[in-house]
């Protein structure tokens, strides 16, 4: 590790005992993991041991009783509590873009309609708009769609980019489609035969590449053709004359540039569109510019000042500039960042095609890909993508994040207006007996801090049935007294094969401390609703069901909850016979 163990074991163990404090003696990783993260960004790639390391302190703080937990966070680690007073840090920004002036910056974000786009390629959409707002500029959205053949243009996929892009609160100015742009590009090319700056070449790839790569492209026949020839051709090749992989036109570089592809790059290819049929312009057009054709000419119309995207393309920003020097223009500033990575999720367009063409995915939405519609789907909010995209930047350097980071700038976010709901998985009957009382009302808080409202739940003695989760028997049997969450205290008398029977113990939260009682959470079975809970794990897909409360029926599609002491996650679907509500579908997000 190249981060002090015993640094974030002491930070860990602060948060971890403020967090028991603030919520009746037990603490759970994910706030305690946001708080770190939080307070030092700098440790994000080392993600993973830092939970690990969570988890095991979290383990330790709640096997104390809430009295030495207090007496700890006061004694020791009282800092902490001061630092909850104290204004949050201010907000990480971009760093300036070279030669910018305000109200001048034009930026753009030209993604490929082939495919929806996924986090990855939020990435320039988010940092292009960010630089729009800082210098009060303007953002270009151009939907970059001249290869029908090999990167087909899938019709519903504009409309899903436009979108993913106004989910993540990305606002453009001016909106292009370079398909309905080609006889522009067509006029520029005219100029460029004018000038001896381009040529056509007729003969095979393979001849090219003998001229190329034996430093012979000055004496190469197609490219020592007159201006007027090579427009003759140009005329041929937009009148049919000539079919797929027959013709080219290429551009001009230094025939002897030290990287071969660079030298005579193709512009123009021939495509039959008769067999591969354009989504908005059919089979109107034959002749297709490549993609550093048509996105260097575009950003230059388009008065385009700053570039930003992965450096990937720094080969074809070099090929672009032959194109900006024959035409006498000026090249934008361009910014090129490295690879953004999103640990344990698909990225590619290519595999994610494949799974969903396999059928293995779900749809573009799927939540167990990287896609904007798989995360929103997943129950990650807008802001937190946006906030994740800041913290990178634009650094050169390859980054990789893990779901733990993401989902700790999430949890910041959403914690504040989730609501606790109280479920129960693998639901297992539970007896209360000898209960003192009738009847009574407790009234729970859907939040920690009251500001979401509660709810009431009626409970009746002398005996009270309740549901609990399967995974909290064994807890039930390795305590004397259990707390049943904002009710009362019990004891285990005998577990059955199909119940646990219990006697009611007391009712105070601070008796409960005093025996240092797990805290559990439980479901009426009157009036409760069926819930299934979709958990995302690399390409698995795992279902667990259970129950809800009845607090749960007034839940929304889009919602976004936390089932206590399970995790958060967002309302999928709801199922229901007029009002009457039958089962919820959630999917979970993170802990």
């Amino acid at each position: 590790m190249s981060f002090d163990e015993k640094e974030i074991e002491e930070l860990a163990k602060a948060y971890a005992l403020l967090n028991a404090v603030e919520h009746g003696g037990k603490a759970v990783v994910g706030p305690v993991m946001g708080k770190i993260m939080a307070e030092r960004p700098d440790l994000r790639s080392h993600a993973r041991e830092i939970a690990s390391i969570v988890r095991r302190i979290v383990d330790e703080v709640n096997k104390l009783g809430y009295d030495e937990q207090k007496r700890l966070l006061e004694e020791k680690y009282s800092w902490v509590l001061d630092r909850r007073k104290k204004p949050r840090q201010e907000e990480k920004r971009l760093p300036p873009l070279p030669e910018a002036v305000e109200g001048r910056v034009v930026t753009r974000f030209a993604p490929n309609p082939d495919f929806v786009i996924h986090l990855g390629n939020a990435r320039p959409a988010i940092l292009s708009y960010e630089y729009k707002v800082m210098y009060k500029g303007k953002m270009i959205l151009r939907f970059e769609d001249t290869d029908p053949r090999t990167k087909t243009p899938l019709p519903e996929a504009y409309e899903l980019i436009r979108q993913d892009l106004k989910w993540l609160g990305v606002e453009w100015d001016e909106e292009y489609i370079q398909s309905l742009r080609l006889e522009i590009y067509y006029n520029i090319v005219r100029e460029l035969l004018a000038k001896g700056a381009a040529y056509i070449d007729d003969k095979s790839p393979e001849e090219f590449r003998r001229y190329r790569n034996e430093g012979m492209l000055d004496n190469y026949p197609p490219r020592r053709r007159s201006p007027e020839d090579n427009l003759e051709l140009w005329d041929k090749m937009l009148e049919g004359h000539f079919g797929e992989g027959e013709a080219v036109l290429r551009i001009k570089t230094d025939p002897n540039h030290p990287d071969p592809s660079i030298r005579d790059w193709v512009a123009f290819r021939i495509i039959d569109t008769s067999l591969h049929p354009h989504p908005i312009t059919g089979d109107k057009y034959i002749v297709w510019p490549t993609y550093n054709f048509a996105a260097a000419v575009d950003d230059h119309l388009m008065g385009v000042t700053h570039i930003l995207r992965a450096k990937e393309h720094m080969q074809n920003t070099i090929k672009q500039k032959y194109l900006y020097s024959h035409m006498g223009w000026e090249y934008p500033h361009v910014i090129h960042f490295g690879r953004l990575k999103l640990e344990g999720f698909i990225m590619s367009k290519s595999a994610l095609k494949k799974l969903l063409e396999e059928g293995t995915g779900q749809g573009l939405s799927d939540p167990r890909f990287a896609t904007i519609a798989g995360l929103r789907r997943r129950g990650i909010v807008p802001e937190a993508i946006r906030q994740l995209m800041i913290e990178v930047g634009v650094k050169h350097t390859d980054a990789s994040i893990s779901y733990v980071n993401l989902a700790a700038i999430n949890r910041s976010i959403i914690d504040p207006k989730a609501k606790r709901i109280m479920a129960v998985f693998e639901p297992v009957k539970l007896v209360v007996k000898n209960i003192p009382w009738g009847s009574r009302t407790v009234e729970i808080p859907y939040h920690p801090s009251g500001s979401l409202g509660s709810r009431r739940i009626m409970l009746s003695g002398p005996s009270l049935e309740l549901l609990v989760s399967r995974s909290d028997v064994e807890l039930m049997l390795r305590n004397s007294v259990i707390r049943l969450m904002e009710a009362f205290n019990i004891t285990i008398k005998e577990v059955k094969h199909d119940a646990i029977i219990a006697y009611y113990h007391s009712e105070s939260l601070e008796e409960a401390r005093k025996y240092g009682a797990p805290i559990i959470q439980w479901v009426k079975p009157e009036n409760s609703v069926k819930v299934e809970l979709v958990v995302p794990e690399g390409l698995d897909l795992q279902r667990i069901y259970g129950v809800a409360e009845e607090a749960a029926r007034h839940l929304k599609i889009d919602e976004l909850v936390q089932f206590v002491r399970v995790g958060f996650a967002r309302i999928d679907s709801v199922q229901a016979e007029g009002d009457n509500v039958k089962k919820i579908t959630a999917v979970y997000a993170h802990d």
